[in-house]
This record gives C-alpha cells, sequence and structure tokens, in this order.
C-alpha cells in the first residue's frame, strides 16, 4: 500500500504545468515579491498551492520548514524547490533566478544612484525615514520568529544565551549556530514517525556526492579564477567573505544583517552603520530576497575602492557567493527534505538553531537602534565583556518621532512595509523642511 507522501506525489503531477507556463508564473512572482519573506511565502502559497494546485500544502510546509531552517534567503530557496519539484534542475534554476533577478537589478541601479548622489541632503533626509521603518520592519521580524521558535522554555534560554553571547561577548556567529544545533540534537529523543512512509524515488548517495560536486565547483571556481586573473585584492577579500556568510547565516536576511552588518562596519571599514540601513531600505523597497543587500555592500565597498568599474564587478560577485551556495543547498537537499523532516534529532537540531537567531535578530534589533537613534555610541570593553554605550545628548528626535509613527502604521493599522516606507519618507522631509533640527 503506498503511503500518504507518494500519494500527494502523484495528485501533484496531475496538476504539473509545462516549463513555458511555469516560467511566465516565476516571472509574475519574481515581480510581485515586495514586502519582505512573509509576504514573499504567502505570495507563493497562494498561487502555487490555492490557485494552481501545483503543490499540495503538506508538501509545501514541509519544504518551507526545510528552508526556513537552511543559511540564506528562505522564500528564495522555497522558489527554487518549487521550481525542482515541477521541472527538475532546470525548473528549479528558472524560478529561483527569476526570483531573485529583477530585484537584483534593481537594487544594483539604486546603489549607483545611492553612491553617485549620496551626500546630497535630500537623498539623506529621504533615507533618514527608511531607516526609522527599517528600525520597526527588524522589531517585526523578532517578533514573528520567537513566535515560531519558541516552543518551549529551553528555547527561551537558548535565545538569551545565542543574546548575551554575540551582543556582550562578541562570539563569533557560527559558534552560536553550532552551539545551539549541539543543544538541540541531543535534547530532541522524540521517536520517529515509522508510519508514513517516505518517497525514496530521489534519494540515493552517489546522487547526492555528485550534486554537491558540481555545484561546489560552480560555487568555488570562479572565486578561484579571480585570486589567479586579477590582482584586485579586494574582489577575493568580498568573494571569500560572502561564501563564508552563505554557510553560516541562518535565519534568513535580518539573521544575516546581523553578522554581515557588523563585520562589514566593523571588522572591514566597509562602509558605515548609517550606510547599511540605507541598503537594507533599498532592499525593502524592491522586489526578492531582503538578502539583496548584500549586493549593495559589495558594489558600495568596491566602488570606493576603484569607481564604477570595480563597483559592478563586486555586485557581480557578491550576487555569486550570496545565491550560488542556495542552488546548492535546495538541489542536494531537495530529495531528501521529507525524510529530514521525519528524523527527530536534526529536526531538535535545527529547531534550536531557529530559537539562536531570535537571539541574534535581537542583537541586531539594539546595534541598529543605537547607531540610527544616537549620533554619538561608543563601546567599552570590561574584561570578556563589551558594552555600546550611546551619548544620551545626541538622540535624534526626528528619528525617534518617525519610528513611533511606523511602529503604529506596521503593528496598528498593519499596512505594507512599501506604502510605510513612502509615508515614513515623505514625513522625514517634512520635518526637515519646516521643523529644522529638532
Amino acid at each position: 500500500m503506498l503511503g500518504t507522501v507518494i500519494e500527494e506525489t502523484r495528485l501533484e503531477q496531475n496538476h504539473a504545468p509545462t516549463l513555458s507556463h511555469a516560467t511566465r508564473v516565476w516571472a509574475k512572482i519574481g515581480l510581485m515579491s515586495f514586502g519582505g519573506p512573509a509576504a514573499q511565502i504567502a505570495l507563493m502559497h497562494r498561487i502555487l498551492v490555492d490557485d494552481k494546485c501545483w503543490l499540495n500544502e503538506k508538501t509545501y510546509l514541509n519544504a518551507l520548514s526545510f528552508c526556513m531552517l537552511l543559511p540564506g534567503p528562505e522564500a528564495m530557496q522555497l522558489a527554487t524547490y518549487a521550481g525542482w519539484r515541477l521541472h527538475g534542475t532546470l525548473g528549479g534554476l528558472i524560478a529561483g533566478l527569476l526570483f531573485v533577478l529583477p530585484g537584483a537589478l534593481v537594487v544594483l541601479a539604486f546603489s549607483i544612484v545611492y553612491a553617485m548622489l549620496g551626500d546630497v541632503p535630500l537623498i539623506n533626509t529621504l533615507f533618514l525615514g527608511i531607516k526609522a521603518t527599517v528600525l520597526v520592519i527588524v522589531l517585526e521580524a523578532l517578533l514573528r520568529v520567537a513566535k515560531r521558535a519558541m516552543k518551549s522554555p529551553i528555547y527561551w534560554a537558548i535565545a538569551i544565551l545565542a543574546f548575551v553571547g554575540i551582543f556582550f561577548m562578541s562570539i563569533p556567529y557560527p559558534l552560536i549556530v553550532l552551539g545551539a544545533a549541539a543543544i538541540g540534537f541531543f535534547l530532541n529523543t522524540v521517536p520517529a514517525d515509522t508510519s508514513i512512509e517516505i518517497d525514496q524515488t530521489h534519494r540515493s548517495l552517489s546522487r547526492l556526492a555528485c550534486t554537491v560536486l558540481i555545484w561546489l565547483a560552480i560555487w568555488v571556481v570562479p572565486i578561484l579564477a579571480i585570486d589567479f586573473f586579477f590582482s584586485q585584492q579586494l574582489l577575493l577579500e568580498i568573494s571569500i567573505f560572502f561564501s563564508r556568510l552563505a554557510v553560516v547565516t541562518f535565519g534568513g536576511a535580518y539573521a544575516v544583517l546581523a553578522y554581515m552588518g557588523q563585520a562589514a562596519v566593523i571588522d572591514y571599514g566597509w562602509l558605515s552603520a548609517g550606510e547599511m540601513m540605507d541598503g537594507l531600505g533599498l532592499a525593502e523597497t524592491t522586489p526578492g530576497p531582503l538578502i539583496l543587500v548584500t549586493e549593495f555592500v559589495g558594489f558600495i565597498a568596491a566602488f570606493r575602492e576603484g569607481g564604477i568599474g570595480l563597483g559592478l564587478a563586486g555586485a557581480a560577485v557578491t550576487l555569486w557567493t550570496t545565491f550560488v551556495p542556495c542552488f546548492l543547498w535546495i538541489f542536494a537537499g531537495a530529495p531528501h527534505i521529507e525524510w529530514i523532516c521525519h528524523q527527530p534529532r536534526l529536526n531538535g537540531a535545527l529547531t534550536a538553531i531557529s530559537a539562536a537567531v531570535v537571539g541574534v535578530i535581537l542583537n541586531l534589533s539594539i546595534w541598529f537602534a543605537l547607531h540610527v537613534v544616537f549620533k554619538s555610541v561608543s563601546i567599552e570593553e570590561y574584561g570578556i565583556f563589551t558594552v555600546w554605550q550611546p551619548d544620551l545628548s545626541s538622540v535624534n528626535l526626528r528619528v525617534v518621532a518617525l519610528t513611533t509613527l511606523s511602529a503604529v502604521m506596521i503593528f496598528k493599522l498593519h499596512w505594507s512595509i512599501s506604502r510605510v516606507l513612502l509615508v515614513s519618507s515623505i514625513c522625514a522631509v517634512f520635518l526637515e523642511s519646516f521643523a529644522g533640527n529638532i
């Protein structure tokens, strides 16, 4: 007798579209995917499950759970998985690329304008409103992730330890992820549900090894070529940094920012904390994954080193090392998703990582808030602890007012992110024009 999973797979195949039809739908999703991962996931559910019936509810949710616990942008990876499920590797490539490319082109255009005109007072004022809204967006993400991840007191403890470790002790993010995974792996002892039959059609170690080797080569060979053919050390530095980022940044775009923001600002000095907030604001106002903020960082870092040409190269290298690993994770893991979702210890490790991400996003929220609300922030060391100390006299009351307004629009009025960003930017210009420096 066939199990539920196999039967549902056959039902899906009856609704499978042609590749050309699916491509048009992926292009539509790529152009409509505003509002961050929550809105993007809801959009794909409505189209793929409710309207088109290309995937059933169980398949979609299993894939979503898996993608949410991978490093990188979960919505883009979910689109890639859906494309793979329907049309194999080619379908996955088309779905993933069309989810990213429209937003990548817009972010690149905005990055060029920002690099050229960033010091124009009007541009700075508009971005003041964007920064205020981003603070609220990050807080909303914190609450959303916490609601999903905090399933028991042990996960609250993991989140608190992660926050203390990264905010007060500067423990590297990869170590926090590994520690959380170990705790979750050994604590989860619930036996697997053996009553569910898993589709084994695409699962084999030889196929897995071949997929991993091919995509590792696609990922790494261009990086080695950069080192061999070009004398520009910055491009190699960018490629290595964002490749490392692709491996360790679990929890979506906001977790990425927690690690990338402090590293790019403090360790590498590629841009300021305010500019990092501007980059996130750009990504929030464009279609595609929020992790496209990495393209902004790569462009600005390279532009300042060698002008527009090197900036374009920096953006290209950043996109490559950010998104190629996503295809590796999905094409290697897609045949095993249903099996993984029924392994308690693996599920426990991934759930514990989600809890740690809550602490990491809390760190991001406080770090960004300090650097946007206050004009002067210093860091003090007390033994193994580091503490950020704002100059209270340097508080920017305009940011406080705009942040409060954004919170009302998001939490009370439930406006869309793009609408809130627009209103906040206009209000920032109004304050600048009529209120002056408050």
